[in-house]
């Protein structure tokens, strides 16, 4: 099966509020497949980065490249399987202005059957204090030499026959180039995909199948009428399979590209899916019209319905994530609104404006609450919370606070850890130490009594590392979220010894 992940690396070291904005974009996904001969099932993984959005530094020969840290781990439970750190580097470039492409890495790996965790974490060289990005993905390889199976359904940009030995992406008599994306746009009239099958002939013995593709509508499992293709097989230990399929007039909407096996009867043996969005406003345009009667036709200004597609990152799914990205690059009022329409029927079939309106009122408070100059609040990690968890259960703000410095032979009283302490700040306005105090930068304590996808007592650290009042997250309990070791430190400057907690560190333990 293959995944889809976005990855942003927010780049925090910069002094003004917007460079904090800029961001790293890849795409990561993956496919597994099997050698029956060596039983022995193995991963691949694609990334795909986009150039524009990593540093390019210039080489002594003049031209410039662009250099991202890559660190790829396979988890069994407790156990690294498979681990990797190595550096991508981009093509070389004589202009910056010739950064309107992408560059991709393929690894290849053995992964015997068994459910893993894998973690991607990448890093922009060019910026030592960039935080890095990390993005998991559960995998499960099952494969069995003794029935058949099918590898996973793999959407490829392009396959040409191999010639000679081939290379990294040479696979079943083809030299392939992965469709990282699950996102088609207008321009794309060609859906190409490769499959694997395994051990057929258990199946059928030496007779001939059938090797069926179609598309079908994601929300109802209709066919699209036209866009299907067949072929017979003959049955091997390992049948490559590699088909392609018109979409130009395909109209916008979200899909699954299926592919069957039928044996000689006519039933089907095995199936696989795959889901995809295609974006074509030329093709059917009536039937896209027709979501301006609902709920989401409301919204005619369309740089405010940017805002609020661009509001629904934090709980979009990946495909959806690449698909509203996609449609706020471009005109397109319709297309938007029938992207709105169907977001909210998919989590709300009965009430989909109520639960839209809902969340709408998160989107408009936080642009209002913590937009600041050049950054709108739903880019801002407050908003990006707020909007992914909802308003928090407890909130503690403090711009000065002081505590005590348990190290040594001076000890303050403890602060009373219930009240905010804004006017206790150092006579220099700069964080520092004297008399046993521990002086601490502008802070935001977040609980949420529960998640829905978490354990209680999640708490959120957000601060304001250069005291301009613009606040990223530094630490979280969260599952899936920032946990940097030493934050404490870096909140109070390298006051604290490391591995020691101080007054704001038990204030996070706690919860308040």
């Amino acid at each position: 099966m293959k995944r889809l992940c976005l990855i942003l690396a927010a780049l925090a070291a910069f002094a003004t509020p917007a460079a904090v904005t800029a961001q790293m974009q890849a795409l990561f996904g993956y496919s597994t497949f099997y050698l029956p001969q060596e039983d022995r099932p193995y991963m691949e993984t694609y990334l795909q980065v986009d150039a524009w959005t990593v540093g390019f530094v210039q080489q002594p020969s003049g031209v410039y490249k662009a250099t991202v840290e890559v660190t790829l781990v396979a988890r069994q439970q407790d156990s690294v399987v498979f681990a990797k750190k190595y550096d991508l580097g981009s093509p070389t470039v004589g202009s910056l202005d010739e950064l309107d492409f992408s560059f991709l890495d393929v690894q290849r790996f053995a992964l015997p059957n068994g459910v893993y965790e894998i973690e991607l974490t990448l890093r922009d060289k060019s910026n030592e204090e960039q935080r890095p990005a990390m993005v998991t993905e559960k995998v499960v390889v099952n494969y069995d030499g003794s029935h058949p199976a099918l590898s996973s359904l793999q959407l490829m940009a392009d396959a040409t026959p191999t010639v000679g030995e081939g290379n990294m992406l040479s696979r079943g008599g083809y030299d392939m180039e992965p469709y990282v994306s699950d996102f088609y746009p207008e321009q794309v009239e060609q859906l190409n995909f490769y499959y694997e099958i395994y051990n057929i002939e258990r199946e059928v013995g030496r007779k001939p199948f059938l090797a069926m593709a179609y598309i079908e509508r994601a929300e109802t499992g209709a066919r699209i009428e036209g866009m299907q293709t067949a072929s017979r097989k003959n049955s091997a230990p390992v049948v490559p399979v590699y088909g392609s399929l018109d979409i130009k007039e395909l109209a916008s909407g979200n899909y699954n590209l299926v592919v069957e096996l039928r044996n000689r009867d006519n039933q089907t043996m095995m199936y696989k899916k795959v889901s995809f969005y295609r974006s074509n406003p030329g093709v059917k345009a009536k039937e896209i019209s027709d979501f301006a009667m609902t709920f989401a036709g409301k919204y005619t200004d369309e740089k405010q319905l940017d805002i609020y597609l661009d509001g629904l990152y934090p709980i979009a799914s990946e495909l959806e994530k690449e698909v509203s990205r996609e449609l706020i690059k471009r005109p397109g009022l319709e297309e938007k609104q029938a992207f709105l329409y169907r977001f909210w029927t998919a989590r709300d079939a009965m009430a989909p404006e109520a639960a839209w309106l809902k969340y709408k009122e998160r989107i408009d408070y936080v642009q209002e609450h913590f937009s600041y100059p050049r950054t709108p609040g739903i880019h801002t990690d407050f908003g990006r919370v707020y909007l992914q968890y909802g308003p928090p259960d407890y909130v503690r703000d403090e711009k000065n606070y002081v505590g005590a410095n348990k190290i040594g032979s001076r000890q303050i009283q403890p602060f009373n850890t219930m009240q905010s302490n804004e006017g206790q700040a150092p006579t220099d306005g700069i964080a520092g130490t004297s008399q046993g105090h521990v002086y601490y930068l502008p802070y935001q304590l977040w609980r949420y009594n529960k998640l829905e996808t978490d354990d209680p007592n999640r708490v959120f650290i957000f601060w304001d590392e250069h005291r301009s009042g613009y606040y990223l997250l530094l630490n979280s309990n969260a599952r899936g979220e920032v946990q940097e070791v030493g934050w404490e430190r870096r909140l109070c400057r390298q006051q604290l010894p490391e591995d020691v907690v101080g007054e704001v560190g038990e204030q996070f333990n706690r919860g308040y």
